[in-house]
This record gives structure tokens, sequence and C-alpha cells, in this order.
């Protein structure tokens, strides 16, 4: 067992405002608003608070920037209330924080953001004390998403490397999330940094941006091409596993060469009532098995049943229950895996 304990996550801190409509409308014509909620958002504060909701026997940690308003004010006492220490959390006046109007049409569960970068975008390598902490493993995210961390530093090189490459030699694993940005900056901001990251989480629309492969080439979904994308991140650079996510399930590949599927659950598309925040509480599941030492297989089996709790509330966490609860939703059965070819 490692001497060090817990996890810190840095990155975006963000209050969400779920809106649940009945339609997404055509340009100019209206959808009708069936209920409303505010939530958590953003990978760190999502997959802090998913890591309370399980019951997390290991001490949980944030980084980042809140604006001094109601929001951020809202932000530090959930914290709080969950058990988070906020020590590194900090109040700056100089933007209010960060929210996304969250659009989920009910029924399918389908959503689309809104998103007003905020404090977060003042987020910089400065704001990190890596000797201040215990952790075991240091999460970060969304790339992409952090205009700070993604600009070029001296070295040229995004300077969220320099965050990650301070993490590691404080002795911490790294683990990185990305945002789903439609664009071409994946392979200068994130492609560069993959070198400092052990655990890289890509759901299948940014793994395709980040290796250039169609991993539905006649639109289902296939092993061979997810398993093409997640060799060729390792050939990138990341250092331990790639994990990528979908619909579906999920695959890693390990450095060593194992590759492991797990489908995700077959749950009721009556119970999906928002996909909002699923990608990272399949995060905080696998990362809850990685710290306390469990073997891929069954971390990965329960980032899919944390990931199935989360579509059952609107918000990101609202649905995640502790860990015996999110477990037994196993036992609905899982998907079928995707196609070989």
């Amino acid at each position: 067992m490692s001497a060090r304990h817990g996890l810190l996550a840095g990155g975006n801190w963000i209050v969400d405002h779920v809106k649940e409509i009945d339609t997404w409308p055509a340009q100019d014509a209206l959808a009708n608003i069936l209920a409303q909620t505010d939530g958590n958002g953003g990978s760190a504060y999502n997959v802090l608070k998913n890591l309370a909701r399980l019951g997390a026997g290991f001490p949980l940690g944030g980084v980042g920037l809140v604006g001094d308003d109601p929001d951020g004010r809202a932000i530090l006492a959930d914290c709080v209330a969950h058990g988070i220490d906020i020590s590194q959390l900090r109040v700056t006046p100089a933007a209010a924080t960060s929210y996304t109007d969250v659009m989920t049409v009910r029924g399918s569960g389908r959503r689309t953001f809104f998103h007003q970068r905020g404090a977060n975008a003042l987020l910089g390598p400065e704001h990190f004390n890596f000797t201040a902490t215990r952790a075991k493993i240091f999460h970060l995210g969304y790339l992409l998403l952090l205009d700070a961390l993604d600009a070029c530093g001296v070295d040229g090189l995004p300077r969220a490397a320099e965050v990650l490459r301070r993490a590691r030699a404080a002795g911490l694993v790294t683990a990185v999330d990305c945002v789903s940005e439609a664009s071409d900056r994946f392979g200068s901001i994130v492609l560069p940094v993959l070198p400092e990251v052990d655990i890289l989480f890509a759901n299948d629309m940014e793994a395709e941006k980040l290796t250039g492969i169609a991993l539905r080439p006649q639109g289902n979904l296939t092993q061979l091409t997810v398993e093409e994308a997640a060799r060729g991140l390792l050939q990138s650079g990341v250092r331990k596993w790639v994990i990528v996510h979908f619909p579906e399930g999920v695959c890693a590949a390990g450095r060593s060469g194992d590759i492991l599927w797990q489908p995700s659950i077959n749950i009721s598309p009556s119970e999906i009532i928002g996909a909002a925040g699923a990608g990272d509480a399949l995060v905080a599941g696998v990362l809850h098995g990685w710290h306390d030492d469990w073997s891929m297989a069954n971390s990965l089996r329960l980032g899919v049943c944390v990931a199935a709790a989360s579509l059952r509330d609107p918000t990101c966490s609202g649905g995640v229950e502790n860990m015996a609860a999110c477990l037994r939703l196993g036992s609905r059965g899982f998907r079928e895996l995707p196609l070989r070819e």
C-alpha cells in the first residue's frame, strides 16, 4: 500500500442551472421548460462530490477558483457539507463563479450546454500546492476549458503540463479529463501534456479528436477502432492507462498491453432523466477503485455502476448513492459489447 492517501482534484468548479425541456427546438422555435434544478458542475467538483456520495474512505480535496458571489459561496458550503477540503479552493474578486445552462431533453436525457467560463479561466499553475497534500491521486479537468492552463508556457507546452509534472514529482498519480469541444485544439493543448498523465479519460468524441481514428466508421462503435485509438493514446505518451468511455460501456488499455472491456448497465430509458455528469461519475468510480488498489476490471465495473446511477437525476451528482447501492445496479445486467468489426 502506498503511504499516500486521498484524492486531490483541480480544475473546473461550475454551478449548473439544469432545465428539463420537452424537445430540442429548431432555430427560432419554442421548447417548454418542464423542471429546473441547480447543481454541481465541472470535472473537479463533480468527481469530488460523487466520491463523497459514494462514501469514499479517504480524504478529498479541491483546487480551483470561485467568484465572490452567491454561486461561489454555495460551492464552498456544499464542499464543506460533503467533507471536501477547501483550503486550496480560493475566492477571487476578479471574475464571477463559472456557470452552465444545461438544457436536458426529458425522455432521451440528451443535453446541450451554454457555458460561462468565469473564474475557472484564471486558474494557473501558481494556485496548485502539492507540498501541502498527502493525496495519492491528482485529477485535473477539464483541459480545453481552463484558459490559463491551456495557454502556452515558456517551455512551449500548455501550462497544464507544468502542473502535472509537479504533481508527479511530488509523488502523486496524475489523472486527466478534457472537455468535448468541437474544435481542432486537441492536438495543440491535450496531446502535448500526455507524457505527464498516468491515467487519461476520454469519451468517444474526444478519443476521435485526439487520434483522428473514427470509432464509429459505419455508424456503429466497434471494438477494433476503440482499441486502436486507446493504443494510439498510449503511444502518444500516457503512462499507465487510457480509459475510453461511451454510452455502450468503457474500454481500458494498459501500458503493459492489457485491454479490458466493461459494458454499461441495462437501465430503462424511462429512468434516464439526464446524462449530464455521467462521464464524471464514471471517472469517480474508476478512481475510487484505483485508489483502493482494486483491479482495473473491478474499477471499471464500479465506474459504469456510478455512471448509471447518475443518469437517474437531472443534476450531475443527485442520482449517485453509496457504493453498495450503486453496485447493486449491476444486478440488472449489462449491455452487449460492440462488435469486433
